[in-house]
């Protein structure tokens, strides 16, 4: 292996120095949350095939990828000369990565049955091509006995490479993992805001089932996580900035604003439209707009610019493009109007300090955020639509009325309703109420009915949804 990777294959010393030096675990434990993702018990590690990592950047992929070798390494499930890491930034294209590859991997075809060899390619999008030279070894029978760990962080390209390797991915039932930011749950646990024992109760029991007298000993501690998760959403940079100095370092802002310029500049798009386009998002936030509406004010030429921009950042995980339900087919309204949503609360506050030039955003956005019902109010909606999404097809419903969320679930549809107010009016339940299966996400402490639709914690549902 060449030795340009070696700061990543410490191992190769020995296991002792890997853990002890590798420059993404020496960080982690420096930090007050360490995190250990539930994909790491997750991949199929006895079944050979190539297995896709996707997910934006900054969410901890690398960091996932280090420890899962530091699994193998300890639970002596592979000898370190069989475990091999590469990065993407530093390869080239398809040639250098066949090239790279064969430096390690047998010199001829292996057999299957053989011993695991364990390959991990972080960033491969960075490759040129690199699905060609993937698909040379597999086709040369070189991949028979590897286990192949790709990471991206453009989804949609991961996800179009690996439609081009039928039959060759190895015959685990899964093989393609998303990272996120950490859900709300996640946080919760993470930090311990509220004991275990009352986040499997409150979840594992079917909607009918929840009381207020379950809810009444956590509620308010449950509040005061969902009010935090808010400043600092599931990124883990911003979550131990707020933990370690109840502040986020303006840094932190500018490292995640600088991964989506820098990642939309590589595909050879504006700076000034991209700072445009995310201006007209914020200024359209929790509103139902079309592409030509989001360029009416905009200095673009189509509004087919503003799409392609937006379905960039879709692929980067950054937004979330809600489009109406279409109830005949419990599909997407192709006519109709869509929501735009960040997929995170902070990511939300990373581009807005990026759009206006904020030399202090802690002090500009996440202090205020405290007393700010009103966008507190639309970064929760926001954060709910984002939760039922990971899970289920997600939608707003546009009819005499509007729901905020509609998921399909066992060929149906289930409207939700997000209501971060004081006081709900019944004017804004008259499209909700229309169906039986329906749900308030409320501003209160209580489980109560509100126009014969049951309503529930807000913080409560989003746990849930987690």
């Amino acid at each position: 292996m060449d030795n340009i990777f070696a700061v990543h294959n410490l191992h190769r010393e020995s296991v002792t120095e890997f853990l002890r030096r590798d420059p993404h675990l020496r960080r982690l434990r420096e930090l007050p949350l360490v995190y250990e993702s539930p994909l790491l018990d997750g991949f199929p590690l006895e079944s050979p095939g190539i297995y896709a990592l996707g997910g934006g950047r900054q969410v901890g992929k690398t960091t996932l990828v280090k420890q899962l070798m530091g699994r193998l390494l300890q639970t002596k499930k592979s000898l370190p000369e069989r475990i091999h890491f590469l990065s993407g930034e530093l390869v080239d294209d398809h040639h250098s990565l066949v090239r790279h590859l064969m430096s390690f991997l047998p010199s001829s075809p292996t057999r299957i049955g053989e011993e695991l060899t364990y390959v991990f390619v972080d960033e491969v999008t960075y490759i040129k091509d690199w699905d060609k030279g993937i698909k040379y070894l597999a086709d040369g029978g070189f991949l028979d006995s590897v286990w192949l760990l790709v990471t991206g962080s453009d989804t949609v390209i991961i996800r179009e490479a690996m439609q081009r390797f039928p039959g060759r991915r190895g015959r685990a039932s899964q093989v393609d993992f998303h990272c996120r930011p950490l859900s709300f749950r996640e946080v919760v646990r993470l930090r311990g805001s509220v004991p275990e024992d009352f986040i499997s109760t409150v979840c594992e029991c079917d909607w009918p089932e929840l009381t207020s007298e379950m809810l009444h000993p956590q509620i308010e501690d449950l509040e005061l996580a969902f009010r935090e998760y808010h400043l600092t959403g599931g990124y883990l940079t911003a979550l131990n900035d707020w933990v370690r100095d109840r502040s986020i370092a303006t840094a932190t802002f500018r490292t995640y604003a600088d991964w989506v310029r820098g990642d939309v500049l590589k595909k050879r798009k504006n700076e000034f439209y991209l700072r445009e386009v995310l201006a007209a998002i914020l200024r359209r936030y929790n509103t139902q707009v079309s592409w030509g509406s989001l360029a009416e004010d905009l200095p673009i030429d189509h509004h087919q610019t503003v799409a392609e921009y937006c379905a960039i950042l879709e692929s980067m995980d950054v937004l979330f493009i809600q489009s109406a339900l279409d109830q005949d087919r419990l599909g997407p309204a192709p006519k109709k109007a869509r929501k735009l949503f960040f997929t995170d609360p902070f990511i939300h506050h990373a581009l807005r300090a990026y759009v206006q030039d904020m030399e202090n955003p802690d002090e500009e956005i996440i202090q205020p955020l405290h007393t700010n019902e009103l966008e507190l109010a639309h970064l929760a909606e926001a954060a709910l639509a984002n939760h039922v999404h990971r899970h289920y097809p997600t939608y707003y419903i546009k009819a005499e009325g509007e729901v905020d969320i509609a998921y399909v679930k066992d060929n149906q549809f289930w409207p939700l309703e997000a209501k971060w107010t004081g006081q709900i009016r019944p004017k804004d339940l008259k499209q909700i109420a229309k169906y039986s299966n329906g749900i308030i996400a409320g501003r209160s402490h209580e489980v109560r009915n509100v126009s014969n639709v049951p309503c529930y914690p807000l913080p409560l549902v989003l746990l849930r949804f987690s």
